[in-house]
């Protein structure tokens, strides 16, 4: 039976037994892999490893083959079926993630972070999470409570954590204006219809709910605290997504944006509907064992209600034995906003999605000066302290998202351009041996290459649904067989096992040619692009590991590095750890007297290497 009030809630009951998965000491020791729980299993593939490792010859959708690329477009027909699929919900669920918790804790992920899951309106595929009818209910879609309380107790088992995606800024589309329903913001607030039933009709009084004569549970929005016109700010849909207070007090599209209150932060007024999102996603973590919550949109609400959010969850989790509850704010507008508002409100870290994704894309595809990516991480001036000592783990890095708001209206996965499944392995390892939380978007282990002029080409499915990855239907995708695969595996493990590799100090080394090795310099672009080695080291308690990827796809290349020079001394020797040609692990070279300190390292076309 479903909790129609918040007030039914007895946390006192809720949390008296359980013992709680404690937080990690530190979240920059985590590999983070990011999922859209539509897109990514329905628990029904055959021929993928299970959570033990064994084989599973029982299911339906058999695993992808190259020659099924493509087999869901072979006319314009089947073409239409397959993008029309992709804007409904396709089938993927909490069963289905559940059974695939081995594939990625062999992957080396050890925090998942998981799309909304809350009950979505009846009456649109909103597939995707981010249209919550009722804050206190798993969506049928994806599955039940008990669903998600299993999923986090395996997750656990595994040692994974498990970040839920959630919801503060809006509701989904649970009202309807009056008249005219282009209701664009103008500051003044509109008159509503109704809120909508099951059918998406302003059918139910838009009132103050009535404890007596409560509305259909699938119509309205829920628990009945939220039915009160005040907890909705009720004026019209953004146009202009730079304007305050535009962009905080308008509607996302349809979404209903909730009013969180007024005033400056240190002296916030906060409403009744900001109290009960608090009280329904302290339920969650009390309920499922959650370690964390990526909030959506922070951008777009006050920093008052986001810092009073902030304390509110974290008094509850250091009550119930979770004192790093980890808290990560989608913050766009830039770093200087991203860095205000983690210092004024108490979040965590932010998503790095304003230029890191960038930076990193196209640093290992050629296109980009190395220190325009390194420089991100040295900006002491921007964070008013020691930049290797925040952004080691007040910045969770990505490459892949299912927005890429970078890239306006056509949309693009990485493996999207001719040739670029060769160094994916390298945007990777970049992503995960450089500063920050490394986060995975899922797909980008198989080299999924969606692109289109929507957000759906790049929310492709893993699974063998109507919208499969490659433009593919009936197929799936958890092939630890992949090259890739097995090779960031490998990775992730090196990093897990060196604590230098997660904390250490991060620089960017200057290099010189094979044959010059008298001047060194920080590699850099030459006619608009950089086809060479592209080395970094990370140091920490006396300890440096070089590592370096090249970024020429087609010959490997030779260049004298640059390293510490108080940590060597000439003659020590290096040792290859790792590399993209297995041949060259365990080879040595030598540290030279030339800058200070070098070795002359070589790194095989579109490689990546380690150094100890």
């Amino acid at each position: 039976m479903s909790l129609t009030h918040l007030s039914e809630i007895d946390f006192l009951v809720l949390t008296n037994s359980p013992t709680y998965f404690p937080s990690p000491i530190a979240w920059e020791d985590e590999v983070f892999y990011f999922l859209m729980l539509d897109r990514f299993s329905d628990g029904r593939e055959n021929g993928y490893r299970d959570n033990q490792g064994n084989l599973v010859t029982t299911g339906i959708s058999p695993l992808y083959s190259p020659a099924d690329r493509e087999n869901a477009i072979k006319t314009d027909e089947d073409a239409r079926k397959w993008r029309e699929a992709g804007t409904r919900y396709v089938g993927g669920n909490l069963k289905g993630l559940t059974q695939k918790l081995g594939y990625l804790k062999r992957l080396g992920v050890t925090a998942l972070w998981v799309s909304p899951i809350l009950k979505q309106v009846h009456f649109q595929q909103t597939y995707h999470g981010y249209g919550i009818q009722n804050f206190l209910e798993v969506e049928p879609h994806f599955g039940t409570g008990d669903d998600l309380k299993e999923l986090v107790r395996m997750a656990h088992e595994n040692d994974i954590y498990v970040i839920l995606d959630i919801i503060l800024n809006h509701s989904g589309n649970v009202f309807s204006y009056a008249g005219d329903r282009d209701r664009p913001w103008t500051g003044g607030t509109y008159p509503v219809e109704g809120f909508n039933d099951k059918q998406g009709n302003p059918t139910i009084p838009f009132v103050k709910a009535d404890p007596q004569h409560l509305p259909d549970i699938a119509g309205a929005v829920w628990p009945a605290e939220f039915q009160d016109p005040d907890a909705f700010t009720r004026k019209g849909y953004i146009r202009n997504w730079d304007y305050d207070p535009e962009f905080r007090e308008g509607d996302f599209g349809d979404l209903k944006d909730i009013h969180h209150g007024y005033g400056s932060p240190d002296d916030y007024q906060v409403s009744d509907a900001l109290r009960h999102l608090c009280e329904a996603y302290k339920y969650w973590i009390a309920y499922a064992d959650i370690d964390g919550f990526r909030i959506d949109t922070v951008k777009h609400m006050d920093i008052g209600a986001t810092r009073y959010f902030a304390s509110a969850i974290r008094e509850f989790t250091q009550s119930i034995g979770k004192e790093n509850f980890f808290l990560l704010g989608e913050i766009t507008g830039g770093r200087v906003r991203a860095y205000d508002t983690l210092e004024l409100t108490g979040l965590s870290a932010a998503l790095g999605i304003d230029d890191i994704p960038d930076k990193l894309e196209y640093l290992v595809k050629g296109y980009r000066n190395p220190n325009d990516y390194f420089s991100l991480f040295r900006n002491s001036e921007l964070v008013n302290k020691g930049s290797h000592i925040w952004f080691r783990n007040k910045v969770v890095t990505s490459f892949d998202d299912h927005d890429q708001v970078r890239k306006g209206s056509y949309k693009a996965r990485f493996c999207a351009d001719a040739g670029a499944s060769k160094v994916v392995l390298n945007v990777l390892a970049l992503n995960a041996m450089t500063l920050g939380i490394p986060c995975i978007y899922y797909g980008s282990e198989q080299c999924f290459d969606g692109q289109g002029g929507s957000d759906r080409y790049i929310r492709e499915a893993m699974f063998g649904s109507e919208f499969g990855a490659f433009r593919t239907r009936g197929v799936h995708f958890f092939n630890e067989d992949n090259l890739v695969y097995q090779e960031l595996a490998k990775i992730l493990e090196i990093r897990q096992k060196n604590i230098v590799l997660r904390r250490g100090r991060q620089y960017l080394r200057p290099i010189s040619g094979r044959d010059d090795g008298v001047r060194f310099s920080l590699p850099e672009m030459v006619g608009g692009q950089i086809r060479f080695v592209v080395p970094w080291s990370r140091i920490f308690n006396g300890k440096e590991v070089l590592l370096a990827i090249n970024t020429d796809y087609d010959q490997p290349r030779t260049a004298w590095v640059t390293i510490d020079n108080d940590l060597h001394q000439s003659g020590d020797m290096l040792k290859c750890i790792y590399s993209t040609d297995a041949s060259q692990i365990a080879q040595v070279v030598t540290v030279e007297a030339r800058n200070g300190k070098a070795a002359l390292i070589n790194v095989p076309a579109a490689g990546f290497v380690i150094f100890e």
